[in-house]
Formats: C-alpha cells, structure tokens, sequence
C-alpha cells in the first residue's frame, strides 16, 4: 500500500508540473499593454538597475514623468553607463540618480536606507535586484549569496523604507508601492530546508547547497511578501500597497553565473520563448500603478493570479507564518527595531 501511495504521488506531482509549465507557456505569450500610467512628480527607486529588467523599468519611470529616479546598483560605473542611456533615450536630464548599494553587504542597505529617508518624498519602490549563483558564496552575517541578497536584503530593504513611503502617502495624498520581485521559478522549489529546526540558519550550511537556491529564494520572496502584507493590511491606516510580481522567462543576465551545460540549455529556452527584458519590464511598471486590490497579490502578465500550489497549501501556509517569524527575527538582528516598522 506504501508503494502505491508513493507512485500517486509520484505521478500527480509529475502531472502537476505538467499543468504549471503549459501555463507558464501560454503566460510567456500573452501580449502585455506598453506602460502608460502617470508618474509625474513621484520619486522612484529601482533596485538592480543598471541592467535588464530594472533598467528596462528605470526608463519607463523616467519616460513616464517620474521627477526622480534612483537606480540603485552595486557599480556606480555601471550605473552612470545606465544613467546616460536612459537620458539620452528620453531626452530627460536631471531625473536619473545612481546610487550605491551592495546588497551582499547588511551596512550598505542601511547606509542606502538611510539616505533615501532624506529624500523629499518616496513614491515608488521597486525591489528588483537578484542573484542565481551556483556555488556556496558566503555573504553578510555567513548566508549563502542568494539568500542574502533576494531575501533578507530585500526585505531589510523594504521595511526600513515603509516610514518614508508613509510620510509620502500623508503629505501628498498618494498610494505609494513596493513591488516585490519573484519568479515563475518558485513553482518548481524544492525548499528542502522547511525541515531544519531553524531555516535561516540552514541557508549558512555550504552542505545544504543544491541547484534548487535560486528556485527557493524566489519560493521564500512570495511567502514572505504575502505574510508581510497581511501585517500591514492589519494596521488601519496603511497606505502602502505591497505586491508581487513575477516577469516571466526573460532575456536578461540573471543566469549568466551557471556552468556552461545549464547557461546553454537555459540560452535555447529563453531563444524559442524568452520575452525581452524590455517586456518583462512592463509587469514591474504596472505592479508599481496598480490598484489596492492587488496588496499582497501575486502578478503574472499584468494581472492578479495563484502562486504556486505549495504556496496555497496547508504546509505552505504554515511555512509561510514561520519563515516570516524566522526572517523578521534575522532582521532585527540587523537592524533592532526595524519590525516596528511594520505596524506605524
């Protein structure tokens, strides 16, 4: 009886896959609108945009009317290169700023953080910058790259902002946005650390390391954002609008780390079905205008869908709860008092 409860489950799981990809397919060919909504006056912040994806977003920002964008990125050489393309694509100067973080590194986010709090007013942000390594690559505080940057600077990232975005909210009477970036890869994470005692404390086990990381970081992105909006949404008076977005398969750099079988299997995919980045864009452009409908909701193609099945499951709603408890404890480490952020 055991083995045939291990092959239903075995070929339902294969079936399932099956369902996730063909939507995946027919998602990557839909057509998406050309951004059009109105920035004028707001003040942006994209992260990772000195290249693909939140470089394609930065201009549209800009082309759009934002008074200010800030492209934050690791290389200021590389962002002012980003800088002068947009500039000159637009034909706008003085809207575009570069400024530095490094989001390996628990200091930079804060020293950025800190900075942007100095800003007049912060409309927009978008947390797009993203790693796939791999290898074991130990950043900030012993964690493994990927989850460093996609997760706990991210998140870091996002609640030591929310006092600013609030303020912007009251003063001038906007909704202001933070637009997570996820992936369609978090259909298919593994996640095998939901065992460890302590998850976050597995992610510094080099042991642990599998091809399914980026997969999982991804995975703890969707949990962890739709956690978080249920506590903001818990506060009256939040302003704030948090979601989620997935940009599809894109032609970017993002997998440019892999070994040379994968980066070239990876290579035909993305040739035959890959949107542009430019495309990909669009979705993180109209996650930052959209409606309150959507806080907390997963988007693919520029509107409001399911995350994975697992994400939707009884497991997975209580993984969610616990990452979420796990994370904020991590960032309170880091920042102690960042969580009250959360509530105003």
């Amino acid at each position: 009886m055991s083995r045939f409860i291990q092959l239903v489950k075995y070929h339902s799981a294969m079936f399932s896959d099956m369902t996730v990809i063909s939507n995946l397919l027919k998602s990557q060919f839909r057509s998406l609108p050309e951004p059009a909504d109105d920035f004028s006056g707001k003040t942006v912040i994209v992260t990772g945009a000195n290249s693909g994806l939140g470089l394609e977003a930065a201009w549209h920002f800009v082309r759009l009317g934002a008074a200010k964008v800030i492209l934050a990125c690791r290389s200021l050489e590389k962002g002012e290169v980003a800088r002068q393309d947009i500039e000159s694509s637009t034909g706008r100067k003085g809207v575009v700023e570069v400024w530095t973080v490094d989001l390996t590194s628990f200091d930079s986010v804060k020293e950025f953080c800190r900075r942007a709090h100095r800003l007049e007013r912060l409309d927009v942000v978008v947390l797009n910058a993203g790693v796939a390594v791999p290898e074991f690559v130990a950043a900030d505080g012993g964690y493994e790259s990927q989850i460093a940057v996609n997760v706990i600077s991210t998140f870091l990232m996002a609640l030591m902002l929310l006092p600013r975005l609030r303020e912007t909210a009251v003063r001038f009477n906007v909704v202001p946005h933070v637009v997570l970036v996820s992936s369609d890869g978090h259909h298919f994470a593994r996640f095998p650390e939901r065992n460890q005692p302590n998850i976050f404390a597995a992610f510094k086990d080099a042991t642990t390391m599998s091809d399914d990381r980026y997969n999982t970081s991804k995975l703890l992105v969707t949990m962890i954002a739709r956690e978080l909006a249920t506590h903001l949404a818990s506060s009256p008076s939040n302003p704030v609008v948090l979601n989620i977005v997935t940009p599809g398969f894109c032609k970017s750099q993002i997998f440019r780390n892999l070994p040379f079988p994968g980066k070239l299997g990876i290579s035909a995919v993305l040739a035959v079905i890959g949107r542009t980045t430019e495309v990909g864009s669009r979705t993180l452009v109209s996650a930052a205008a959209a409606g309150r409908e959507t806080h907390g909701k997963y988007l693919d193609s520029c509107v409001v869908t399911e995350p994975s099945a697992f994400v939707r499951s009884e497991e997975g709603m209580e993984v969610q709860s616990r990452v979420y408890a796990e994370l904020m404890e991590v960032l309170e480490g880091i920042e102690p008092g960042v969580t009250r952020n959360i509530l105003g």
